[in-house]
């Protein structure tokens, strides 16, 4: 379909909590086919539908995760165990693009969705899909991973997120 526009860390509509969606459309279609667009374009491994401006209850995440053949589209999650067990990952974002920061996550998940058909769907996620699941549940709740680090690494990371935007406005000129 279309490769859409990124919304950039610190903007505010990364702050908003996504509604549900209430009804299946070809509009739902067209955007769960523009969320893979553009996370396959920006070589992303999941995105939220407010990643791209719509504060929709809508993620995609990259096949590799999902061990589907297609990208997982998953719609209205909704999150139904957490492990006790956490994981410490590397986890960067469309958003805050370059910054790269370890986050602690349960280590698995049951998540309970919907599908482009509407039929209600359960996964038992754990490794990097349940750590991808959570990072995109958490854009739907108005959050971004730099919220999950401490107060002092998460302002270290935002002196490197600004220094390296600097730099490329820099180059730019």
């Amino acid at each position: 379909m279309s490769i859409r526009p990124l919304v950039l860390y610190p903007d505010p509509r990364l702050n908003l909590v996504s509604a549900p969606i209430e009804e299946i459309s070809e509009t739902t279609r067209r955007l769960a086919q523009d969320l893979i667009d553009t996370m396959r374009a920006e070589a992303g491994a999941g995105i939220a539908a407010i990643q791209v401006g719509e504060p929709l209850r809508m993620l995609v995440v990259e096949a590799s995760y999902a061990g589907t053949p297609d990208p997982l589209v998953i719609i209205n999650p909704e999150r139904l165990q957490a492990s006790e067990d956490t994981v410490e990952a590397s986890e960067g974002c469309l958003s805050v693009p370059g910054l790269y920061e370890p986050v602690e996550r349960p280590a698995e998940i049951r998540v309970k969705h919907l599908d482009l058909e509407g039929r209600t769907r359960e996964i038992q996620a754990t490794g990097p899909l349940a750590v991808c699941l959570q990072h995109e549940m958490d854009h739907l709740d108005g959050v971004v991973f730099l919220r999950r680090l401490s107060r002092l690494r998460r302002e270290m990371a935002l002196r490197r997120y600004r220094k390296q935007g600097a730099a490329l406005r820099a180059q730019a000129t």
